[in-house]
């Protein structure tokens, strides 16, 4: 099986859900409820692994961990990238830097 790491991580917001749970005071186990309930199937172990780096975090699970934890998508992975972002002279990871066209007028952002 092909494994899925960026720069050594298998998510690199694992820091950021963690504060957020802790900011709220929930334990682990209280915010798989809270997925649960947005029919996100996962439990205290899989919240455990997310938090400790030894498991992946979809698209539709951070979306949701984000409603969960009242965080701003855009702003989460902002300090995601700056904590774990391109090391300089990355080979595997040339070009990433590039600006993508999102089709919108300037100024505006999905928010």
């Amino acid at each position: 099986m092909r494994k899925l790491e960026y720069l050594e991580n298998k998510n690199i917001c694992h820091r950021q859900i963690r504060h957020a749970r802790l900011a709220l005071g929930l334990s682990q186990t209280e915010l798989a409820a809270k997925m649960q309930e947005k029919k996100v199937c996962l439990d205290q172990q899989m919240i455990s692994r997310v938090e400790n780096n030894r498991r992946i975090v979809t698209d539709f699970e951070l979306l949701c961990f984000c409603d969960v934890l009242g965080l701003d998508l855009f702003e989460l992975l902002r300090q995601c990238r700056a904590q774990s972002g391109p090391q300089e002279g990355a080979a595997s990871h040339a070009g990433c830097e590039k600006k993508i066209d999102t089709g919108l007028p300037s100024g505006l952002s999905y928010r």
